[in-house]
C-alpha cells in the first residue's frame, strides 16, 4: 500500500463526483438533525409512545401536500390555538370571548370538531359556543353551566361534536336551513350548503363565550380542533403520531448509531489486526483464530437472541453491533501490518530501542488511516440497516422513534394492505438515502487510497 498524504486525499476527493454527492447528502442529513434537535421539544421525543401527547392529531391522516395534486380537495386537520380574546364587563356580569376564524375550502366534510379548554373560575359560569357560517347563518352549538365551585378552581374539558346534545341543539334550529337535516351529523349540518349535501366553502367563525357573575374568570387554555383527513408534511399513523416528527428525530438517531458503531468497530479492528500482524508468530496465530471464531458466528441470529434475552436498549444494541463489526477490519489491517513491518524505517525504529506500542501507534497505524476512513464510511450504512432490521422485527428500543421502529409499527397495523404509503415509504427512503451517502463517500475514498483503482 503506497503512502498518500491527507492533502492528496482532499484534492482527489474534491474531484470525485461520487464523493461530492455523498458529502452533499450527508450535509443535508446533518442539517436535518440539527433542526430536529433545536426546534422539536424534547418532550415530543420522550413522549413518542404516549398516546396522550397525540390526542389532538388525526388518525392515519394523509400528508397535506397531497391536495396540490387532487381535483377534489381533502379537508385538512386544523389545530387552532391562538384565539382572539375579548373581555367585557357590564355591572356584575363579565364575558370572556374567544374567537376562532378559519377558511374552509375543501370538497368533503370534516371528520369532527373538538373544543379543548381549561377555565379558571368560581361559582357556576355559563359556557356558550356559537358558530357563524360563511352565509351569515348563526348557529348555537352549546349552552351549559360549568360545575359549581364555591372557591376558585380550574376546570379542564374536551367538548366533542359527536355529543348528542350538540346535534339536538342544531335540530331545534332547523328553520335556519333550507333543507331537511335527516340523520346528518353535527359537523355535516354545520358545513352543509343545501339539500345536495355539498360542503359550504368560505370563512367560519367559532365564538366561545364564558359568562360569570361577580367573579374574575379566565380561560388559560383554549384550542379548537377541526378534524380532517390530511395533516402536516408526512401525515399521521394509527396512533395519531405526527410522522414528520418521527422522521426528523430518526435522522440524528440513525447518524448516531451508524457513526458510533462504525468508529468503534473500525478502531477496535484496526488496533487488533495491526497488533496481531506486528507481533506475529504465536500471538498472531492465537489472535487470528479468535478472530475467525467471531467471524464465523451468524451476527443477526445472535443479535436477535441477545436483544430478547438481555435487553433491547439502543445503547446495548450499539455495543452488540460493535462486537460483530470489527472482525473484517482486523483481517485486512493485519495483512497491511505484515507488509509495513518489513520496511526499513520499522527496522530502524526497533534498532533504536523504541517500544513496540510506540512503533504500532506512531509508525504503522498512521499508514492505515486512509483505509480506516474508507472503512468507517462503508460501515455506517451496515449499522443503520442492521438496527432498522432488528427494530422492524420488534426487537429494537421502542422508546426511540427510529426509522426501523416506524416501519415496525406500520407492519403491525397493516399499513401496506391498507394503502397507507406515507407510513412506509418515507422511513424506507431515509434509510436508503443515508446508506447511499456513506456508500458514495466510502467508494470515493476507496478509489483514492487503492493504488490499483487509482491506476
Amino acid at each position: 500500500m503506497s503512502s498518500i498524504s491527507p492533502q492528496e486525499i482532499k484534492n482527489e476527493f474534491t474531484k470525485s463526483k461520487m464523493g461530492i454527492a455523498g458529502i452533499s447528502i450527508l450535509a443535508i442529513l446533518i442539517t436535518i438533525s440539527i433542526v430536529a434537535i433545536v426546534t422539536i421539544p424534547s418532550e415530543t421525543f420522550s413522549g413518542w409512545n404516549n398516546p396522550g401527547n397525540w390526542i389532538s392529531y388525526p388518525k392515519v391522516a394523509i400528508p397535506g401536500w397531497v391536495n396540490l395534486f387532487l381535483i377534489e380537495k381533502i379537508p385538512e386537520h386544523k389545530i387552532l390555538d391562538e384565539p382572539i380574546e375579548k373581555i367585557e364587563t357590564s355591572g356584575q356580569i363579565s364575558v370572556i370571548s374567544h374567537q376562532f376564524g378559519f377558511n374552509f375550502d375543501y370538497d368533503d366534510f370534516p371528520n369532527d370538531f373538538i373544543y379543548e379548554f381549561s377555565a379558571k373560575y368560581s361559582g357556576a359560569p355559563l359556557l356558550e359556543i356559537v358558530v357563524i357560517r360563511p352565509d351569515g347563518v348563526q348557529l348555537e352549538l352549546l349552552s351549559t353551566s360549568l360545575p359549581n365551585s364555591k372557591s376558585e378552581t380550574i376546570h379542564t374539558e374536551r367538548i366533542f361534536s359527536t355529543d348528542e346534545s350538540i346535534r339536538k341543539k342544531l335540530v331545534l334550529q332547523s328553520n335556519k336551513f333550507g333543507f331537511s337535516l335527516g340523520k346528518l351529523s353535527s359537523e355535516d349540518i354545520i358545513f352543509s350548503q343545501a339539500e345536495n349535501h355539498q360542503p359550504l366553502k368560505g370563512n367560519y367563525v367559532y365564538l366561545i363565550n364564558l359568562y360569570g357573575v361577580e367573579s374574575q374568570n379566565e380561560i388559560p387554555k383554549s384550542n379548537l380542533i377541526i378534524g380532517g383527513k390530511a395533516f402536516g408534511i408526512m401525515g399521521t399513523d394509527e396512533l395519531r403520531r405526527d410522522l414528520a416528527v418521527g422522521l426528523l428525530w430518526g435522522t440524528p438517531l440513525a447518524l448516531f448509531i451508524g457513526i458510533v458503531v462504525a468508529i468503534a468497530s473500525v478502531t477496535m479492528g484496526l488496533i487488533y489486526g495491526v497488533y496481531a500482524g506486528y507481533k506475529g508468530k504465536k500471538t498472531d496465530e492465537v489472535l487470528m483464530r479468535f478472530n475467525d471464531v467471531i467471524y464465523a458466528l451468524p451476527a443477526l441470529p445472535f443479535l436477535i437472541i441477545l436483544s430478547v434475552t438481555i435487553s433491547n436498549s439502543i445503547f446495548l444494541m450499539i455495543g452488540f453491533l460493535t462486537i460483530f463489526g470489527w472482525v473484517g477490519v482486523a483481517k485486512v489491517s493485519r495483512s497491511m501490518a505484515l507488509q509495513i513491518k518489513t520496511r526499513g524505517y520499522i527496522d530502524a525504529a526497533e534498532m533504536m530501542g523504541q517500544k513496540k506500542s510506540k512503533i504500532i501507534f506512531r509508525h504503522i497505524l498512521p499508514q492505515l488511516l486512509p483505509y480506516a476512513f474508507a472503512s468507517i464510511a462503508i460501515s455506517v450504512p451496515a449499522a443503520i440497516t442492521t438496527e432498522a432490521g432488528l427494530s422492524f422485527l420488534g426487537l429494537g428500543d421502542p422508546s426511540f422513534p427510529t426509522w426501523g421502529q416506524i416501519l415496525h409499527d406500520a407492519n403491525v397495523y397493516g399499513a401496506a394492505s391498507r394503502g397507507l404509503w406515507w407510513w412506509i415509504m418515507p422511513p424506507g427512503m431515509m434509510i436508503a438515502i443515508t446508506g447511499l451517502a456513506f456508500v458514495f463517500i466510502g467508494n470515493a475514498l476507496d478509489v483514492i487510497i487503492n493504488p490499483k483503482l487509482r491506476r
